[in-house]
């Protein structure tokens, strides 16, 4: 399944290899932005009528924009899943949630052994989900509302605090970091952008509570504030920064996994570093990993599902679910795997993501069921775990 060669889990081994990079920008520093409930069609670029997104679509400008990407599912865990681990949505529960699942391979682990100090921050508490527990057994410093102080706290609600404030925050701790002499990965998770859609006062045109569009726009008001003001610091030029959602807002449509339900905005951005322009091919976020060490000239791609997505040819395929079905979207027909064994396969226009019924091809079915039939054996034999 995928790229590169692949594998022997009868010795409890992934094996793969993708030729090496050495012509990468070398150990820069990460920082991932995921932010909640983000779906693409909140933003301009991606076709909305509304302005709902400007800062978001400013900095897309500014990096590599990918046009053509996708989530693994509609529950944060999948994203988190997918982009931590590279990891495909198996069957029942994200790993991020089972047993078992310390010491898998993340690009966080890989990157702690280069060097690197490696966090997670969310605004939240982060039993919720089992984050936190996933987070620390895979060997990230875990920053959650529990960390924060009182008296950083403009606002909050149930689900947690603001995004300024938890970004306030990931700054501190940034900026220890860098003072600490290491690069450093972050990986940091919003939660503004979710009922009862509440935020501060005075930072957008639309009071809160102000619904979906009210928390889009404060989130994004957010991402941009924490983007404007890491450009300040002293490890701003070496910086790599990744804005990409969990998920859509919405999951339900006419079809099975309904392809619109899982486009997702996503940015690479460092303006001292990679040089603008859109990326068009089919993006997945189970990609994102490979591509990130790829572009850093590091090793460890190998260690994952994905792949890189800088490519030739590109990966140009996405793998999405929902709480029954499994999905492989590629040459703009989707191919889904349902319980009893069923399967069934939709042409999509690529234009407006109307979906038509149409016969499954073998070859896609095939590959569908090695995706997942692979990933979910691999993660039962422990062959994701990397010590």
């Amino acid at each position: 399944a995928g790229g590169g060669t692949f594998t022997r889990l009868a010795e409890r081994r992934l094996d793969r290899s993708f030729p090496g990079n050495p012509q990468g920008l070398g150990k820069m520093n990460v920082v991932i932005v995921m932010n909640e409930s983000f779906g693409a069609e909140f933003s301009k670029l991606y076709g909305s009528e509304q302005d709902l997104t400007p800062n978001f679509d400013r900095y897309a400008q500014q990096g590599i924009w990918f046009s053509n990407a996708y989530s693994s599912g509609t529950r944060t865990v999948r994203g988190l899943e997918a982009i931590t681990s590279s990891f495909p949505p198996t069957p029942s529960e994200s790993i991020v949630r089972r047993p078992g699942n310390d010491d898998v391979g993340t690009i966080g682990k890989v990157l702690r052994q280069a060097g690197y100090h490696t966090s997670f921050l969310y605004g939240g508490y982060g039993y919720f989900d089992n984050m936190n527990a996933y987070f620390d057994a895979n060997r990230y410093q875990v920053v959650d509302r529990t960390s924060i102080p009182n008296d950083a706290v403009v606002f909050e609600n149930a689900w947690g605090v603001a995004d300024e404030v938890l970004f306030d925050q990931a700054l501190v701790s940034l900026d220890r970091a860098h003072a600490d002499g290491k690069p450093f990965f972050a990986h940091i998770m919003t939660t503004s952008n979710h009922r009862p859609y509440t935020y501060p006062d005075g930072r957008i045109d639309i009071p809160s509570p102000g619904g979906r569009d009210g928390a889009v726009k404060y989130t994004d008001y957010a991402i941009g504030r924490f983007l404007d003001q890491a450009a300040t610091r002293p490890w701003f030029r070496d910086t790599l920064f990744v804005v990409v959602a969990d998920h859509c807002a919405s999951a339900g449509g006419r079809v099975k996994l309904p392809v619109y339900n899982y486009h997702i905005p996503a940015i690479l951005y460092a303006p001292a570093l990679i040089r603008p322009g859109r990326y068009a091919p089919i993006a997945s976020q189970i990609d994102l990993a490979p591509t990130l060490l790829q572009l850093m000239g590091l090793p460890g791609a190998d260690r994952f599902f994905g792949q890189p997505l800088f490519d030739a040819p590109p990966p140009d395929r996405a793998l999405i679910s929902n709480h029954q079905e499994l999905g492989l979207y590629r040459d703009h027909r989707l191919t889904v795997l349902a319980p009893k064994q069923r399967t069934e396969a939709y042409g999509i226009d690529p234009d407006t993501f109307e979906a038509f019924t149409t016969p499954p091809r073998p070859g896609d079915v095939d590959q569908a069921v090695a995706w997942y039939q692979t990933a979910s054996r691999a993660f039962a034999m422990g062959a994701l775990k990397m010590r």
